[in-house]
């Protein structure tokens, strides 16, 4: 009866071990995923998750312990922003004034396009209308050979 508790026992710790270790494994990829937002503030710009400094790998140590406290990764988050300010997330939020960080370039692409269409638009309504170029210090005689060698298909 003894060795039958004993055995239960053993595997209980076994098994307890086996989940330990996957939820820290668990654990760990939520705390890659949570640095991964954070900017390193010695690095600047690397992300917590991959910056090699000592301040990185506090901030990491910081993450693992709110989220093995039962703090969701968006709370931690929020920790570190109102820690740093917004400055601290590499993505900076979709609203208000950061909203121009998005719009920007996508405003400046569209801009840029139409800058180019307006100019290759106009050079060839000018290049069609211009005709051939001809100086103006050259005979009659010269002027109608330039002509026909203009108007000559290669």
């Amino acid at each position: 009866m003894r060795t039958r508790a004993s055995v239960l026992g053993l595997a209980l710790v076994v098994v307890a071990a086996g989940a330990a270790a996957e939820t820290r494994r668990v654990a760990e990829q939520q705390v890659q995923d949570v640095a991964a937002q954070l900017r390193c503030v010695v690095c600047q710009n690397l992300s917590v998750a991959d910056s090699p400094s000592e301040t990185a790998t506090q901030m990491r140590t910081i993450v693992r312990e709110r989220l093995e406290a039962g703090e969701t990764p968006e709370q931690v988050t929020r920790y570190f922003v109102d820690r740093y300010g917004e400055w601290i997330l590499l993505s900076p939020p979709r609203h208000g004034f950061n909203l121009l960080v998005w719009a920007a370039p996508a405003a400046a692409v569209v801009a840029g396009f139409t800058l180019v269409g307006l100019l290759l638009a106009r050079w060839t309504r000018r290049r069609a209308s211009a005709g051939p170029v001809v100086p103006s210090g050259v005979d009659a005689a010269m002027r109608e050979r330039i002509r026909r060698e203009t108007e000559m298909e290669p």
